[in-house]
């Protein structure tokens, strides 16, 4: 029996050992891969491209200090301004390239509390959609001084459209144009939609264990959103295709292991980007969010606008985004429908996206839109 203890105590310490050495292998890897900065653009003979930036800084904005990651192989290119939804986007650039860098200066800003920008002192109770658009228009302003611009232009995702549509509402002489990639219209209704979607699919491929789970958590327009549902939310659509990728299927595969790689990121502010999701869940002004119908709100812009929308997002629904398009007034409009995505265009069909914002957007045209 004494040797059986001796050999059971003798497994269970090289797998504890083992356990450890793994640990610390993590860890030094995550060290490695975490220098917290950007690789400068460089030529052919390895030389700094001249006149390029690839940069991270941190920029007081209306009181608070906030990140910023800024990037382009020519500063004489238009200023691209990015904001991010729940959840700041930089890190997928290292695994999906847009090329926008080469031509715009691309900024994309880790809004206040999130991602680099989080800090543990600001109030939650401070971010709210006012804060929010006045920082967007005070970082537009910044930029637009630095690089000495008349004008940017302003590309929201997610989320950032409900932001940015009604910031460039407010100030439409900071804008060349507006761009709502994943547009937000009427969330309640986008997340009835959804709801409806994965019940249906569930149901027809006979999941009942996802059914019943779906079927206690109902999303209606007369009721607020169960959060059992909002548990479910992200895992479900990424499942069934219809999440932040059309071919991602899983949040931890697809998101967090890329935030983890992310060479722009320290380790401390890899784990500041979810600790501060973990506190905002979906959105720190969630509830104003799914209870605003831009579609009375924000009716008109004075700058052309121009919508992305995946066929298959029903994270911000494909469907409502092109209605409220059709009814957006504006002097210039193009909606583009992408055929091989779900809530991200810009990452997923990145040389059409890249293509149209070139072709279309920088000249004020609409060629390539939907006929």
């Amino acid at each position: 029996m004494l040797n059986i203890l001796r050999k059971v105590g003798k497994t269970l310490m090289y797998l504890l050992a083992s356990i450890l050495i793994c640990l610390l292998f993590i860890l030094v890897y995550l060290i490695i891969v975490s220098p917290g900065k950007f690789k400068p653009f460089k030529d052919e003979d390895g030389n700094i491209l001249t006149g390029s930036i690839s940069e991270k800084i941190m920029v007081n904005i209306n009181g608070v200090n906030q990140g910023m990651f800024i990037q382009s192989k020519d500063l004489a290119h238009p200023v691209l301004l990015f904001l991010h939804g729940g959840l700041p986007e930089t890190f997928l650039i290292q695994k999906y390239p847009t090329g926008l860098e080469d031509y715009f200066t691309v900024e994309w800003w880790e809004q206040r509390g999130s991602g680099i920008s989080y800090n543990a002192d600001i109030p939650i109770e401070s971010l709210t959609l006012e804060q929010m658009i006045s920082d967007t228009l005070m970082v537009t302003n910044f930029l637009r001084h630095r690089f000495e611009k008349e004008k940017i232009y302003l590309l929201g995702h997610s989320g950032g459209t409900f932001i940015g549509i009604q910031a460039a509402s407010q100030a439409p002489e900071l804008y060349y144009a507006y761009i709502g990639e994943a547009q937000m219209t009427y969330q309640l209704k986008s997340e009835k939609l959804a709801y409806e979607y994965m019940l249906k699919e569930f149901q027809e491929n006979n999941n009942q264990r996802m059914v019943q789970k779906l079927e206690a958590a109902p999303v209606t327009m007369a009721d607020e959103i169960p959060d059992v549902y909002l548990t479910l939310r992200d895992g479900t659509m990424h499942s069934l295709g219809i999440g932040t990728m059309h071919e991602m299927k899983s949040v931890e595969n697809g998101i967090f292991l890329p935030s983890l790689t992310f060479r722009g990121y320290t380790l401390l502010e890899k784990f500041n980007l979810w600790k501060s999701k973990s506190q905002s869940g979906v959105s720190p002004f969630w509830d104003e969010m799914i209870n605003t119908d831009l579609n009375q709100k924000v009716a008109k812009l004075e700058i052309p606008v121009y919508f992305f929308s995946g066929i298959y997002d029903y994270t911000c629904s494909y469907s409502l985004a092109k209605e409220y398009f059709e009814k957006l007034q504006a002097p210039i409009k193009g909606f583009y429908t992408f055929e091989q995505s779900a809530h991200s265009p810009m990452f997923e069909e990145p040389e059409r996206f890249l293509e149209i914002m070139v072709n279309d957007v920088s000249n004020g045209k609409v060629i390539l839109s939907d006929k």
